[in-house]
This record gives C-alpha cells, structure tokens and sequence, in this order.
C-alpha cells in the first residue's frame, strides 16, 4: 500500500522548483554549450512522461538508453521515473551482438539512441520481437522516429506514486567476469546514495561544478552526474566525448570544475600527461576515484600536481555507488578506506567465519542501496544477495588499524607456495616503476604445473629490452617479497578493460 508517493523525482527533479531553482543550470554540455537549467530538466521530464503515455508505453516497460551523455539524458531518465517506465542505460561501447543479448533480455519496448551509437545497434534492432519504438536524438535515420517527432505536442504527465521498494530502473554489470547482469534498483536506493556518500563523503554542495569521465550508463558516474548533484542544486558539466587524458586535462582547465570524478587508469594517463606537459590549473577541491583500486604511486603525483588528493572508494554495480572509501579527513593512499556512513562491512573467509585483523577474505556490505536482484537469474541473485548481505566478490586484507586494502577479485586470487598473493600489490609496485604505465597480474602455470604470477605491462615509452624486464623483476622483489615477483613480463599496447576501465583478468588469464 503506497502512503506517500517516494517516486524519486520528487526528491531530485520536482522540489527544486518550489525551492527557487528554476532558473539556475543544471546541466551543460561541454563543447556544444547546450544548457538545461532546473526548470527545463524538470519540464522536459514531464513532457517524456507525456510522450510514453501517448506512445503506448505503459509502467513497468522497458526503456533502453543507449546514449552519450547529453542533456536529453536526463530528461528521458526522470521522465521515465515519473510514470513508471523502467529506464535501462546501456553501455556505449559494447558489439552488436552484446546490445542484442541485452535488448531480449530486458525486453525494451522502446530504445532511445544518440545518433552516432546508431551503426553499433542498427543489426540488433532489425528482427528485435520486443522494440515497437526506436527513437534517434540528434539526426534523422529511417525506420525510426526523430526525439522531437516522439515528444511531440504530448500532454504533461502527473509524477506516478510509487512506493519506496519499487524497482524505477536497471544497469547492467559491466561485465569484468563475463557476460552483463541486469541490476535492477529501486525508487528509495537513489536517495540513499546522496545521503550516505554524496552527503557525508563527497560533500557536495549547492556552488559546486561537477565534471565525471565515468559516463552516466556507469553506476559511479549515474551517481557523480545525476544523483549528487541534483540532491544539492548543483551543476554539472557533460562531456560526450571518450574521456583522454589530454582531453580531460583540457576541459578541467577550460572549465573549472570544483569536483573531479575518474577512475585509476585515467587518473594514471593524466599523471603521465602532467609529467610531461604540466599539471592543471582549476579549483578543484575535491577528486574521487573508483572503479578499481588506485594504486599509491598514482595518488601521490596526482596529489603532487593538482594540490588535491583523491579519494579512492570501492562501489558496485549491485550497491549503486562507493560503500567504502578514503576521506578527507582520513586518508591513507594504498587503502580503500573504511565504511561510508550507512553502511555495515565484513570480511569472511572461505567457511564464512569474520577475519579478524591481518586476515583476508571477501567483502560483504549491508546497506540501503543494495539492488533488488539480477533480472532472470535466480540462482545468481541467491548467491550474490543473502539477506540484508551482498557479496562483492573482492578479496581484501584487514589491517591492524581496521582500514581495508583491495588484494583483487575472488577469482583472481591464487596461491604461489602455498601462500595467497594479491595481484594487485604486485600491480602496483610494477606500477611505481617510473617506466610503467599499467600492469595487470594473473596466475599461471611453470614447467612443472605450478601457479606463478605474470604480469602484462603497457610502458609509457612502448619500448623493452631483456635488462628492463629483469629490472622490473628485481624492483618489485625489493617493494613486497622475493617470492611476488612475476615469473614472465609480457608488455602489450593495451590491457583488455571494461568501458568503466575495469582490467578484465579473465581474458588474460584466458591466453596464459
């Protein structure tokens, strides 16, 4: 029984007019210029709402986004809330084949797709049994109806009262283990977020100019871009583009946003851009990183040419944003931090006992952003959500002080004699090599059928010779222990990741 409408635009589209907002900007697209101040996100929402009801798509459908992070995003994302459509933003830089798998799987009756998506999607829509809307923003393709022609002269829309637990919206897991999971979430898991980490970690505020490379279809940067900003009035900037190191370092300066959102492999590609071209030259007074965990070395230079330090935290698909992370005031590089308030951790060993300190074992998290479950596979949400828990599949060490340090996933944890190494540590001292760009360690078999660790390396000058890789051997023998060091080097262009910038080990460890 619903007693009070809990339809997140109430919170973060609606209110703002009543609280005199209508004019300030909420949005605005780097490049283009294109602004979207309170009132037209919240107008624009209303009349989505409108066009989906005269369209024939009714609450609880499916639609999919497969868009660039624009300022049509937004509107279609609450105007889908604000009638009980179900919003699913897709990954834009996935095959054909992968958008097929996820438009029958989710059964999307309508697909919206910024224009220059269109040819990655075009062969998954043609004999789709579930599409009955495909609409193009920002050109004219045929077969499909243009954004202008489906909102049309729709009637506004009522905001649909919902109760807190009812699902508004999925993402799929970006796939760093496989195949993507649809995660779906509900209305109250928003708000939750901008309370906890938005509000008590992040600090956002009302002056704040807020630029996230992680794009909105990412659980981090729906939270960066979307959910925090709007909780408080702020301002964010949309970037389209792929976020480059050269490019980001371009728009900080240009723009001058207060709060930076990035991932470690960015971050990492920006220090090595600032090394070489100087730092930027912004505001910013605070900078968050997630994703994956940020190795110490990147932390320390970026602090070193910004002023700011970055707030490494650990987040999920499945608990929506960062549930774990340094802060300003307690900050350790090297750590993932403690608990954001809100939030209950454990680690637990293989029989499922508490670590105590010293110990490693995987995380677990309680808290009120956990997803409802993954769409159509039971089995796996029983595994994943256990009661109030959700395990997250990341093994971590407890420290003495009871700050946590990230030792890798689970499945990339393996034994070399007998004792668990964390590929990440030894990621990282490869990392501190000044010559290194990115490493990623996995296990693989010697001669005699034993687990040892290998390490693939991108290096910033693209150049190896056997005395630079004995050299790495021997570097990462001194940082953490004779025994961690990788019995092979491979250096590669590039190491396989997810569009989030997630190492995907599993397709290393495929080719060892």
């Amino acid at each position: 029984m619903i007693t009070a409408n809990a339809n997140a635009v109430t919170y973060f589209v609606d209110r703002h007019l009543g609280e005199g907002r209508g004019e300030k900007v909420a949005y605005r697209e780097v490049g283009s210029g294109r602004c979207l101040s309170y009132g037209d996100l919240a107008q624009g929402a209303t009349q989505v709402a409108g066009a989906f009801g005269r369209a024939g798509i009714r609450a609880e459908e499916r639609a999919a986004m497969l868009m660039l992070d624009q300022i049509e995003f937004p509107q279609i994302f609450w105007g889908a809330l604000k009638c009980g459509v179900i919003p699913v933003p897709l990954n834009t830089l996935l095959a054909t084949s992968v958008y097929d798998i996820i438009l029958r799987d989710c059964r999307a009756s309508v697909l919206f797709v910024s224009a220059p998506l269109w040819e990655a999607v075009k062969g998954a829509v043609a004999d789709n049994p579930y599409l009955r809307h495909v609409v193009v923003i920002g050109g004219a393709v045929d077969g499909t109806t243009q954004y202008d022609d489906f909102l049309g002269d729709a009637a506004f829309a009522e905001t649909l009262p919902v109760s807190p637990d009812e699902v508004a919206f999925w993402l799929y897991s970006s796939g760093s283990t496989g195949q993507p999971k649809g995660v779906a979430h509900v209305h109250s898991a928003l708000r939750a977020t901008s309370d906890t980490y938005g509000k008590q970690v992040l600090e956002i505020a009302e002056d704040d100019l807020v630029l996230s490379a992680a794009k909105f279809f990412f659980a981090y940067g729906l939270g960066n871009a979307m959910t925090f900003p709007l909780s408080v009035g702020a301002t964010t900037l949309l970037f389209a583009g792929r976020p480059t190191p050269d490019d980001m370092v371009s728009v900080i300066n240009a723009e001058q946003p207060t709060v930076f959102c990035g991932v470690p492999t960015l971050f990492a590609a920006m220090v090595a851009f600032m090394d070489k071209n100087g730092p930027v030259k912004a505001p910013l007074r605070t900078c968050i990183s997630a994703g994956e965990a940020l190795p110490e070395e990147i932390g320390l230079r970026w602090e070193k040419h910004t002023g700011t330090a970055i707030l490494d935290g650990v987040g999920s698909t499945e608990m929506l944003h960062i549930f774990l992370s340094n802060r300003k005031d307690d900050l350790v590089y090297g750590t993932a931090g403690v608990a954001v308030p809100g939030y209950t951790l454990r680690l637990v060993d293989e029989e499922g006992f508490d670590v105590m300190p010293g110990g490693v074992g995987e995380l677990l998290v309680s808290g009120a952003s956990a997803a409802n479950c993954y769409w159509n596979q039971r089995d796996k949400s029983r595994t994943t959500f256990e009661g109030v828990w959700t395990r997250t599949g990341d093994k971590y060490e407890l420290r003495q002080d009871m700050r946590l340090v990230y030792c890798g996933r689970t499945d990339d944890m393996f034994k070399v004699s007998g004792i668990w190494l964390s590929p990440f540590e030894v990621e990282g001292a490869l990392i501190s090599h000044p010559r290194v760009l990115e490493a990623a360690v996995v296990a693989a078999e010697d001669a005699d059928g034993l687990e040892k660790p290998k390490a693939f390396i991108v290096l910033k000058d693209g150049v190896a010779d056997d005395a630079l890789l004995a050299e790495l051997k021997d570097h990462v023998k001194d940082k953490v222990g004779k025994w961690k060091y990788p019995r092979w080097i491979e250096v590669v262009a590039e190491l396989p990741k997810t569009a989030t910038g997630k190492i995907q080990r599993f397709k290393l460890r495929e080719g060892c």
